[in-house]
């Protein structure tokens, strides 16, 4: 959506603010300049530094992350301006547009999936209450049209300002992995540290991808261990991509990063229906009377010219 770069409102704070001071902000300008501007501003996440951030340490964005995944120009967004409603500890003032998690539905290979992308540059991809509702929402419309969901996980878990309005929210999520289990398909590709909630449902989906160096499946981290049990342990041998793959069973496939994470999930959905009442889509073999699922190939991770 194009806006006159006269009058677009700079960038707002990295930490977000209050809806009222987004309102007054947004004030002069016409409703297809708020509308462009909201929409600009919801791109932006946490912020260029944050993205920045992410880059360093060898993890693309949330967006960068859904452009890898889905043919190219296919997403669809839904939600995109909602925000927490929590009021406590000042988070009144610290409203994100999309509040840490983008959703909405694309295609893989001209088939229909639902997705959610957490954000790490927006608190830490913790899961709020209204966050929660994204997820539950793209879930509930991958059951009601027998599409497959994907979940591409970096998040710390509930949001403690939240309370126990963010684990109701965990509580809404596990109900549907269970209730979805064996209707359609559901995968996850954890790509950054994950802890608490944030692992729990991943665990209970059908495929789990790890990145090797960035990704870590926790029910908590080691500085808790360290503390609670005077236990030392580094983050790989407690729940790094190779002590999920190789020890305790919980994830299926590591890649070296993220863009072999996503490659390998389009692969899987290639082999997988839609739904339990369709079969995978096949194409023939050159030469042969045999049939494979259609692939397409994933471009070199961007972190590599980052580095």
């Amino acid at each position: 959506m194009s806006q006159d770069p006269s009058k677009a409102p700079p960038p707002e704070p990295s930490g977000g603010m209050s809806s009222t001071k987004r309102q007054e902000r947004l004030a002069a300008l016409s409703p297809r300049e708020k509308l462009a501007a909201l929409d600009a501003q919801a791109e932006l996440g946490g912020g260029t530094e944050r993205v920045e951030k992410q880059h360093q340490e060898g993890k693309l964005s949330a967006r960068e992350r859904i452009e890898l995944l889905l043919d190219p120009g296919s997403f669809i967004e839904l939600d995109k301006f909602k925000t927490h409603r929590a009021d406590d500890f000042g988070m009144s003032a610290k409203k994100i547009l999309g509040d840490g998690v983008i959703t909405g539905y694309g295609t893989v290979e001209g088939r229909q999936i639902f997705l959610f992308a957490q954000d790490f540059t927006v608190f830490g991809g913790s899961l709020s209450g209204a966050y929660a509702e994204k997820i539950c929402k793209v879930m509930d419309l991958a059951v009601s049209t027998g599409c497959p969901v994907v979940g591409l996980n970096d998040s710390g878990g509930a949001r403690i300002q939240e309370g126990v309005v963010s684990l109701a929210g965990y509580a809404e999520i596990f109900y549907r992995n269970v209730s979805s289990s064996g209707v359609v398909p559901q995968l996850s590709a954890i790509l950054g540290p994950c802890a608490g909630g944030a692992v729990y449902s991943p665990a209970m989906t059908d495929f789990i991808v790890m990145a090797k160096n960035t990704s870590y499946m926790f029910i908590t981290g080691p500085d808790v261990i360290k503390t609670v049990t005077h236990e030392e342990v580094s983050k790989d041998d407690l729940g790094g991509a190779q002590a999920h793959n190789a020890k305790s069973g919980v994830a299926h496939f590591a890649a070296e990063d993220e863009a072999g994470v996503i490659r390998i999930v389009r692969e899987l959905l290639s082999y997988l229906p839609s739904s339990r009442s369709r079969r995978p889509r096949l194409r023939p073999i050159a030469g042969t009377t045999c049939s494979r699922p259609s692939s397409r190939k994933i471009p070199t991770s961007r972190t590599t010219s980052r580095k």
